[in-house]
């Protein structure tokens, strides 16, 4: 069933109310409540035991769970502690990290050719292209994960893919090339997809391939990969442009790691969900 953001969120913050009584935790003010969940000595609430053990094991995996939390506002008490974006049940970086930090996961055949890649490849989070910008400058912000030359953008819960003023679109040397910006999701001087347009150029300059990873109740966010996908001029480069949901990786992964995503998240293969 199609599910707006806000709904999608309502879903996963009660599927966690009822798990976060077995771990430490804190919820946020609001409407829609937002579990945070606390470290518990080696484990973590927001994460499958075995993945978490393998990111503490990699510094640069590790560097990740400080990414800074945005909402602190709605935390009690918000000024005792940090809080990380990683610790939210809602996170959409911590079931990408869930899932492709879970051990070996990257050498299941099934998964791999899904994605398209070769076994055996080391995810490396919060990457930077550095896509070019007309004046020399390069662009610092980031995907959320590289496999190698995959670039790959998560969503769950988020409302879109961000908006931006036009000029900063027109910043970006290669933007005339990749696109018809006729057909791009442009109203007035307000750019939307902001960021899926952005992953789209780093991996058109890079020579690489764009992934977007998201939930198949967001038709909305669905609707709008679609939508910068038909303002591609190169038909060539739109093959290397892919949509995956997280309910089609799902039964490429272990079993363990399914039944935690159903519990958690309420994801569950395709074929179940009809």
């Amino acid at each position: 069933m199609p599910l707006s953001s806000a709904a999608l969120r309502r879903e996963i913050s009660n599927r966690n109310i009822h798990r976060a009584h077995h771990h430490e935790h804190e919820l946020s003010y609001g409407t829609i409540p937002s579990v945070l969940y606390r470290r518990e000595d080696d484990a973590h609430g927001n994460f499958f035991p075995a993945s978490y053990r393998s990111i503490c094991a990699h510094p640069d995996w590790i560097r990740r769970l400080k990414k800074s939390y945005s909402a602190g506002k709605w935390i009690a008490r918000n000024w005792e502690r940090t809080r990380s974006e990683l610790d939210c049940a809602n996170s959409s970086d911590a079931l990408l990290m869930n899932i492709f930090c879970y051990p070996k996961v990257l050498y299941r055949p099934q998964l791999c050719a899904l994605l398209g890649i070769e076994p055996g490849l080391r995810p490396d989070f919060g990457f930077k292209p550095h896509t070019p910008f007309l004046n020399k400058g390069v662009d610092r912000t980031e995907v959320d994960m590289r496999l190698g030359e995959l670039l790959i953008e998560a969503k769950l819960t988020e409302t879109g893919f961000q908006t931006a003023a036009s000029p900063l679109l027109f910043r970006y040397r290669d933007i005339h090339e990749v696109f018809e910006i006729a057909e791009l999701p442009i109203v007035g001087d307000i750019v939307h997809s902001y960021q899926l347009i952005r992953g789209v150029l780093a991996a058109y300059t890079h020579e690489r391939s764009f992934l977007l990873l998201c939930d198949n109740r967001r038709v909305d966010l669905i609707e709008s990969w679609f939508e910068v996908l038909q303002a591609v001029r190169s038909y060539s480069f739109r093959n290397r442009l892919k949509l995956l949901t997280w309910q089609e990786i799902a039964p490429t992964l272990p079993q363990r790691l399914q039944q935690f995503l159903e519990e958690k998240y309420g994801i569950v293969e395709s074929n179940r969900c009809a």
